[in-house]
């Protein structure tokens, strides 16, 4: 060993306080230094020698490792970075390629793996599983043919036959199938590449059941930059068991996770969520009731450390997420105090495998104080579901489409929630089983299904903390819609159109200076309204890729003159009794359109200003 080597490890080692950038090269050495010019081989090592302050860089090439960083940053300017080099693609996977397939007489592929192979997790074993979730013999395991996945079976002879699947985006792909085996000494897997020959193509499968996860608390603190991540065999992440997504933040505090493609998830792509010891499956593995168990867990959380002080406060951002087959998105409880902005979430839960209550493009519980803004959803099933202690929880922005079952599904909560500027483009817009929801200039183009939920108590909180004030049933009302643009498309008769289903609440409503054309009925208590049922807007959302353009047209537009909406305009909460406010109390004003211009004192209604009669188009994305 030289002097300089020396050098470089007691600078890296003796004093962790100074600031160093690592390299990480696949024609790197873990025996090296870690310097531009003497890489690291692997991510990990440099996460071994990484302290608060430093910046892991990570050069070009594919990564077959599950990153588990020891430590994280001591403060939000003094973090721990890993990034891809600029300019460069970098890929973590939670796979292995394998290119020792055997041909079998019948047209199949064979490879027999010994069970070492898989260390000391084999994902060929292990079975997806866990509270509200709904399928069988459906393994953490995957087979990629040229980075797509392909169909599990659960009898050979599927595999042998394969039929299309009816009702899902691919059909075709879905005859592209595996089946696996496994003894006390190899695993099996058998495929049908139908007319690839899988040693001359890029084959890999599961064998990590994560990609970027801390196995310990206290991880605070981290940026994760720039990354391709896929391939991972993640279990299921409902909010009453441990969550590991392909990043998961492992109940920690202030990560920054941008500019990534996550893809290829098992199950979730990204996990805000809740660790193992406040409960893990006790509905699934005990019997004990889900909704008894999740409040027993909320409670344990609490004693545990569930505050902002240790919790959450997570930045996502700007990241393409797709090919998951629960969530884009997840967390329970350790998403709250967080901002999850410009993400483009696509293609979730389209394979239709399995099913269970916790599938959507972004599913949390407890999202307190919580910021959804400007993201991208469509093809999700479900394009957001915030699911119980929806409060303080601030949605805006948000462009939805192609989401066969809804945009948005507010569930048990007790507010306050604002959704502000959206553009709702799925036939089903929003499912209301909550209460004192603030919308505010969305533009909706399918239905809104309003619904009491008697029989399930949840909790409210002290406004902008976890803490309990009590628990309620779901007694539907207090909403408020303002400004609101009602743009039916191909209505259907066993769905209301408009805010007509809100009349008779056990809560009143607050509704005024809404639009409601094409089959769309307003509320019977408005008193200022534009109303046409005849008028056709003719919505189009057009997706050419990066592009994304709205279009529709209007009617007497200038007609209703409106009034602007501010937080002393919306009150209080009913219960929660709490304003509709931003996290730190100060009030809020909707003076921003959906394309950020200034809007004036008498607002257009809908999500854009400067709107006229006739066609109108926009871009969204670009």
């Amino acid at each position: 060993m030289n002097r300089i080597t020396i050098l470089c490890l007691w600078i890296a080692f003796v004093l962790p306080g100074q600031a160093m950038e690592y390299h990480v090269s696949i024609k790197g050495n873990d025996n090296g230094t870690g310097s531009e010019s003497a890489p690291f081989r692997t991510i990990n090592r440099a996460a071994q020698a990484a302290y608060p302050g430093d910046v892991i860089t990570v050069h070009a090439g594919v990564y077959r490792e599950w990153v588990n960083p020891p430590r994280g940053g001591d403060s939000d300017d003094n973090r721990i970075v890993y990034r891809a080099a600029p300019g460069e693609q970098v890929e973590i996977k939670g796979s292995e390629q394998v290119n020792t397939w055997q041909k079998e007489p019948d047209g199949l592929w064979k490879v027999v793996l010994p069970n070492t192979f898989f260390g000391d997790y084999n994902p060929y074993i292990d079975l997806i599983h866990g509270d509200w979730f709904s399928g069988y013999n459906r393994h953490t395991g995957e087979v990629y043919l040229n980075n797509k996945s392909l169909y599990e079976m659960d009898s050979l002879q599927k595999v042998l036959n394969p039929v299309p699947l009816p009702n899902i985006v691919d059909p075709e792909g879905s005859t592209y199938v595996w089946y696996c085996e496994t003894d006390a000494l190899n695993t099996t897997i058998r495929a049908n590449f139908h007319q690839f020959n899988p040693n001359k193509e890029l084959v890999e499968i599961n064998v990590r059941p994560t990609c970027f996860y801390p196995e310990r608390q206290g991880v605070n603190f981290l940026t994760i930059q720039g990354f391709h991540i896929s391939q991972a065999a993640t279990q299921w992440a409902p909010p009453t068991a441990q969550q590991i997504g392909m990043i998961a933040t492992h109940w920690n505090k202030g990560w920054i996770i941008e500019n990534n493609v996550i893809s290829n998830s098992k199950c979730s792509g990204i996990t805000l969520g809740k660790e193992r010891e406040t409960g893990h499956n006790l509905w699934a593995d005990k019997r004990i009731d889900g909704t008894l168990h999740y409040i027993e867990v909320i409670f344990r959380t609490l004693r545990y450390g569930w505050n902002k002080d240790n919790i959450g406060s997570h930045i996502v951002r700007n990241n393409e997420i797709f090919a998951c087959e629960q969530t884009g998105i997840c967390g329970s409880m350790g998403a709250a105090f967080s901002l999850i902005e410009n993400n483009h979430i696509h293609d979730i839960w389209t394979k239709r495998q399995f099913g269970g209550a916790e599938i959507a493009g972004i599913k949390f519980h407890a999202p307190i104080d919580t910021r959804i803004h400007g993201n991208r959803i469509h093809r999700t099933g479900r394009g957001i579901w915030c699911d119980w202690m929806t409060q303080g929880t601030w949605i805006s922005g948000n462009l939805f489409y192609d989401n066969d079952q809804e945009d948005f599904y507010a569930e048990v909560n007790h507010g306050p929630y604002i959704m502000d500027n959206n553009i709702f483009g799925s036939p089903v817009n929003v499912h209301d089983a909550s209460h004192s929801g603030a919308y505010i200039h969305n533009l909706f183009t399918g239905a809104v299904m309003p619904r009491e939920v008697t029989w399930r108590y949840t909790p409210y909180h002290v406004p902008h903390q976890t803490d309990i004030v009590g628990i309620s049933i779901i007694p539907n009302g207090d909403n408020k819609f303002y400004n609101n643009l009602f743009l039916t498309v191909r209505p259907d008769e066993q769905y209301k159109y408009g805010l007509a289903a809100y009349n008779k609440t056990t809560y009143p409503c607050f509704v005024d200076w809404n639009v409601y054309y094409n089959h769309a009925q307003p509320f019977e208590n408005e008193v200022h309204h534009l109303i046409d049922t005849i008028f056709d807007p003719h919505f189009k959302i057009e997706d050419k890729g990066k592009e994304v353009y709205v279009s529709f047209s209007l009617k007497n537009i200038n007609v209703l003159q409106t009034e602007i909406v501010t937080t002393a305009r919306l009150g209080k909460a009913n219960l929660a009794d709490q304003n509709y406010e931003q996290p730190d109390g100060k009030p809020i004003i909707f003076d921003k359109d959906f394309l950020g211009r200034p809007r004036p004192e008498h607002p257009a209604p809908g999500p854009f200003e400067q709107i006229k009669d006739g066609e109108v188009r926009y871009l969204i994305e670009n």
